[in-house]
């Protein structure tokens, strides 16, 4: 096949959700599939289906079109506040949208009424990441505007914490929202069926706290497509780590200098590179840079180091593990280089296709996806 592609393995997927299901149902939560890092691929999301995990939210309306029209079964939910221009398509395409300004849910009124629907949405709570959210004080006028508002439901609560500011998930923050809940519901007369508290990186606050809460919604990425929590990417115990692979073929392999020769001033990217004498060493050069991933977030999963990268290549400390040109070199990810390399048009996609899958050939099913 040619290179880089992502070697996804949708049975190792399938086994990740299927766990973290059994988890979090045990603490009464159920699991919103976040699909945004895999562009709403409906392979890998019908995996995650197969699995039990019912509900689906992307960030992106153009990857819940996707998988609305290849037939995923499942609710799906835009996470991310929708901007007004996009109103019309949230109704059409999303079951649920999360929100924070009252003009926007102004506009999915409008549209909402036009289609002749009724847009469910759930209310984002500012709890200290600085994200998005409304402000806990302000949250009581906005609910009242939004219940003057023909055409939209409000069904629930949710923050985001640890994404941006790395605000940690706390039973302290939990079960602050969760009181959120009960006085909005009191006050309002209204029911709050989802209480959203956050993503994999609630994993922390679900093992160590045993106290009931209102929260019974997480959306969860990172833990099911790459094994880890989020707050310190620890590997959550029994998950696989290595579902998604990413592979690049060597194009170059030669005994180099590890000091440059000549005047140095910035690289291609405003960077003033350091570098080390080490002697001579065999540098390998994989054909994949940045326009292609989040170089910082790829370890080699063998015995060598990465030098650095330009837009085009990776340069590779081979000397403990000579390699050739045309051998492959296999990579894991972190979450951005994930979300970057399946972004990428120039990255391909080789699935391997597991018990939950349509079986198109014994066991894999490669596909170039550019």
């Amino acid at each position: 096949m040619k290179t880089p592609y992502l070697e996804i393995d949708l049975s190792k997927i399938h086994d990740n959700a299927k766990k973290l299901i059994a988890l979090f149902k045990a603490r009464g939560i159920e699991i919103t599939g976040v699909t945004k890092c895999v562009l709403g691929e409906p392979r890998i999301t019908n995996a995650i289906v197969a699995a039990g995990i019912t509900s689906l939210g992307d960030s992106r309306i153009q990857n819940i079109v996707r998988m609305k029209k290849a037939h995923v079964e499942a609710l799906f939910t835009l996470i991310r506040t929708p901007s007004a221009s996009e109103a019309h398509d949230v109704v059409t395409y999303a079951d649920v949208s999360f929100n924070t300004e009252l003009s926007v849910i102004a506009e999915l009124s409008k549209a909402a009424l036009k289609q002749k629907k009724i847009h469910d949405i759930l209310l984002m709570v500012e709890m200290g990441d600085l994200r998005e959210g409304i402000l806990r004080h302000d949250l009581g006028k906005t609910i009242e505007e939004a219940l003057r508002m023909k055409g939209v439901r409000i069904i629930g609560l949710g923050t985001n914490l640890a994404c941006l500011s790395g605000v940690k998930p706390t039973r302290h923050n939990m079960d602050h929202l969760s009181r959120l809940a009960d006085t909005s519901e009191k006050r309002y007369g209204i029911t709050l069926q989802t209480i959203s508290g956050g993503n994999s990186a609630n994993f922390e606050w679900l093992v160590e706290n045993n106290t009931k809460s209102r929260v019974n919604n997480v959306r969860l990425g990172e833990a099911i497509f790459l094994g880890r929590e989020t707050l310190s990417r620890k590997h959550i115990d029994g998950l696989h780590l290595d579902a998604i692979t990413l592979v690049a073929e060597v194009i170059e392999s030669k005994v180099k200098p590890s000091l440059p020769e000549g005047e140095t001033g910035q690289d291609a990217f405003g960077n003033t590179p350091i570098f080390e004498d080490k002697g001579e060493m065999l540098r390998s050069i994989v054909a994949l840079g940045k326009q292609d991933v989040n170089v910082p977030g790829l370890v080699p999963k063998s015995d060598m180091d990465i030098l650095g990268s330009s837009s085009d290549h990776i340069i590779l400390n081979t000397t403990r593990n000579p390699l050739r040109v045309g051998d492959q070199v296999r990579f894991s990810m972190d979450y951005a280089a994930l979300l970057s390399s399946m972004t990428s048009p120039f990255v391909g996609r080789e699935f391997i296709a597991g018990a939950t899958q349509p079986k198109t050939s014994r066991n894999k099913v490669t596909l170039l996806d550019h």
